[in-house]
């Protein structure tokens, strides 16, 4: 099962064509790597992908749902109750403490708890650092914060934009480690990376090269170690 479809996706911005006819299908519990130069239209992608912005041309589906042609307000809508958004900048409320900072999320989908929210925490491991303030976390941690904040609605679709950009080896492994996790455990992942190393984890990559996609390739039998 499709869990995320595009068909001729353009996306034109004045005399600019970002994307240029991107067909694309996702299956349900896949792990996907989007990966380009910059300029490539990886991030455009992203964002029609994310309900960020629409399309200019072309059709996108995603959980059965066309979603080609809603407003902003029903965009935020799917947003939230469908998409786990992963940033590389983190963007978390410098003011809430770590599990204040997952309940925020909890509170514009539904209603606020601390208890969930906390599971949340101890399933990156960080259950023992959920009453300090993100400027009191390391970069790895505060990743793995945007992570437990994006897994609180229990997505549909797990998207993340370069979630190891600002991360050293170690935590860029730790934070791998949890994706593989999850993976496992059915989510769908699409993680939009210029790391080849980042990408080889994935089962399937795409790249894309002024607008064009360029390759789709083939599920890998065997998935590199997560600690390599």
């Amino acid at each position: 099962m499709n869990i995320l479809e595009l068909h001729d996706v353009s996306m034109i911005y004045g005399q600019v064509q970002a994307l240029r006819d991107i067909t694309l299908s996702v299956r349900q519990g896949e792990w996907l790597a989007i990966m380009g130069a910059s300029g490539s239209g990886k991030t455009t992608l992203m964002n029609i992908i994310g309900c960020m912005n629409k399309a200019s041309l072309g059709s996108v589906i995603l959980d059965g749902e066309n979603i080609s042609r809603l407003n902003a307000g029903d965009l935020t809508a799917i947003r939230r109750d469908k998409i786990g958004l992963i940033f590389q900048q983190f963007h978390l409320i410098s003011y809430l403490t770590a599990v204040e900072n997952v309940m925020i999320a909890q509170y514009y989908h539904s209603m606020a708890d601390e208890k969930e929210a906390m599971q949340a925490l101890a399933r990156v491991g960080l259950e023992q650092r959920a009453r300090h303030l993100p400027r009191q976390l390391s970069g790895g941690e505060q990743q793995r914060l945007c992570i437990a904040r994006a897994l609180i609605n229990y997505p549909k679709l797990i998207l993340a934009d370069e979630p190891t950009g600002n991360l050293d080896e170690t935590n860029q492994s730790t934070v791998l480690d949890i994706f593989h996790q999850l993976h496992a455990e059915g989510s769908t992942i699409i993680v939009v990376t210029h790391s080849p190393e980042v990408a080889a984890h994935a089962g399937r990559t795409i790249r894309l090269e002024f607008g064009r996609m360029l390759d789709d390739s083939a599920w890998k039998e065997t998935p590199p170690d997560s600690g390599s």
